[in-house]
C-alpha cells in the first residue's frame, strides 16, 4: 500500500469559499428536504420506468420524477431556490455568472431563435430567465462535468477573480442514453445499484437536477447571509488510460483528491466520510478503491464510505453536483447515507462501505467523481 504524501499547510491569502444556498431535484422529489428525506430513509429510488417505452431493453428500471418533467423549467426552479436561499436580492443576481453543466444537447436547447441546438444558447436562456449575469460557461465532460464547473468556481472565489457564481447542473433520463447505457451492458440487469459490494452488477441512471450558490466568505458575511458549508480543497486529474475503462491503479483520481487535501491543508485521517464515485460497476469500483488506498493509506480502511448512486441513481453530468448537495446536507443534519443494496464484501474493494444509515457529524467530507476519458474530481467540504 502507497503512504500518502503529508499534506502541506493551506494557502493563508486564499479567499475562504462557501456554500450559500443549494437546491436538488431527484427521483425523491424536488427541493432539498425532498433529497434528504430520500437520503436518510436508505430506499432506493428505483423503479420500472414508465416515461418512455423500454419494452425493447435487457433493463426498465431507474430513478425518475413521475410525468414529463422539462429540463429548463427544473433548473429555473432550482436555481430560483438556492438564490432565495442564500439571500440574493435581484441585484446581486444580475451580477452573478453561471457555471451550467448540461448532457450535450438539451432538448430545452432546439428551436432557440439565435441559434438553434447549441448549449451555448440553452445556458445563455437559464441565465436570462432566472436573472442571472449574461456571463455563461457550459460544461459538458461527463460525469465530471458538475464537480468541474464547482472547482472552477471555488477556484475563481479563492482567487479573489469572482465575488460569487451559481453552479447549475441537470440531467433527465431520456430514451438515447437509457438505451446507449442498455446496449453496452452497463445497466444493472437485477435492478439495484450495488457499489463497492460482491456480485455488483452496473449503473442505474436517475433524474438530477441542482444548483448551488458558490461565493467568498466576505461577500456572505457583507450581506449576513449565513454559510451552509466551506468548499476547502478541491482538485482534477486525468489518467490518459483508455476511453471508458478506469485506470486499474486508481492513480488519477488519487491525484485528484492529494491536491483536495492540500489545498485545504488537511491530512487524510482528517476526513470523515467519502461520497464516493461508487457507480456499481466491476472495474469502476476496485478502481476507486485502489485510488483510496494511495491517497488516504491505512485510513481508506477506516473511513465511512457510501456512494448516493446507490440512491439516487447516475445523472450523468449532474451527478456530481447532486452528491455534492447530498453530502453537505449530510454534514448540516448529521447522518452519513447508506451504501444500498450491499451484499458483501469484496477483495477488491476493502473499504469501510456504510451498510446503514449512520447517525453522526464528521468535520470534513470528500465527494468523488470520475468520467469517462480518464477525468477524476475530488471536492472536499466541511462545516462553514
Amino acid at each position: 500500500m502507497t503512504e500518502p504524501r503529508p499534506a502541506p499547510p493551506a494557502r493563508p491569502d486564499r479567499v475562504p469559499v462557501v456554500v450559500t444556498g443549494l437546491s436538488a431535484v431527484s427521483a425523491y422529489g424536488r427541493g432539498a428536504a425532498a433529497l434528504s428525506a430520500g437520503l436518510r430513509s436508505g430506499r432506493p429510488a428505483f423503479a420500472p420506468v414508465t416515461r418512455f417505452d423500454v419494452s425493447a431493453r435487457r433493463v426498465g428500471v431507474g430513478a425518475l420524477l413521475p410525468g414529463a418533467p422539462v429540463l429548463l423549467d427544473e433548473l429555473l426552479t432550482v436555481v430560483d431556490e438556492a438564490a432565495a436561499a442564500a439571500g440574493l436580492s435581484a441585484a446581486h443576481r444580475a451580477a452573478t455568472p453561471l457555471l451550467l453543466a448540461v448532457h450535450g444537447e438539451p432538448d430545452g436547447a432546439r428551436g432557440l431563435p439565435d441559434r438553434p441546438g447549441r448549449t451555448g444558447a440553452f445556458g445563455r436562456t437559464v441565465a436570462e430567465k432566472a436573472g442571472l449575469s449574461g456571463s455563461v460557461r457550459t460544461y459538458t465532460s461527463a460525469c465530471v462535468a458538475a464537480s468541474t464547473a464547482v472547482a472552477d468556481a471555488a477556484a475563481a472565489v479563492a482567487a479573489g477573480d469572482a465575488e460569487r457564481l451559481v453552479v447549475a447542473a441537470g440531467y433527465l433520463v431520456e430514451p438515447d442514453q437509457f438505451a446507449l447505457f442498455d446496449a453496452g451492458r452497463a445497466l444493472a440487469a437485477d435492478g439495484a445499484v450495488r457499489p463497492f459490494s460482491a456480485d455488483r452488477k452496473g449503473l442505474l441512471l436517475g433524474d438530477g437536477v441542482a444548483a448551488v450558490v458558490v461565493e467568498s466568505a466576505r461577500a456572505a458575511q457583507a450581506r449576513g447571509a449565513t454559510p451552509l458549508a466551506r468548499v476547502h480543497g478541491w482538485g482534477r486529474a486525468g489518467d490518459g488510460y483508455h476511453v471508458v475503462q478506469p485506470r486499474p491503479d486508481g492513480a488519477g483520481l488519487a491525484r485528484a483528491i492529494e491536491a483536495a487535501l492540500g489545498r485545504a491543508g488537511l491530512t487524510p485521517e482528517q476526513v470523515g466520510y467519502v461520497n464516493a464515485h461508487g457507480s456499481g460497476s466491476a472495474q469502476s469500483d476496485a478502481a476507486e478503491s485502489a485510488a483510496l488506498r494511495r491517497a488516504l493509506g491505512a485510513h481508506a480502511s477506516t473511513v465511512p464510505i457510501s456512494s448516493t448512486k446507490s440512491l439516487h441513481g447516475q445523472a450523468l453530468e449532474a451527478s456530481p453536483l447532486l452528491e455534492l448537495v447530498a453530502t453537505v446536507l449530510s454534514l448540516r443534519e448529521g447522518f452519513l447515507p447508506v451504501n444500498a443494496g450491499y451484499l458483501g464484501p469484496d477483495p477488491d474493494c476493502p473499504l469501510r462501505v456504510l451498510t446503514e444509515t449512520t447517525e453522526t457529524r464528521p468535520a470534513y467530507a470528500l465527494s468523488l467523481n470520475a468520467a469517462f476519458g480518464g477525468a477524476n474530481t475530488a471536492l472536499l467540504v466541511g462545516a462553514p
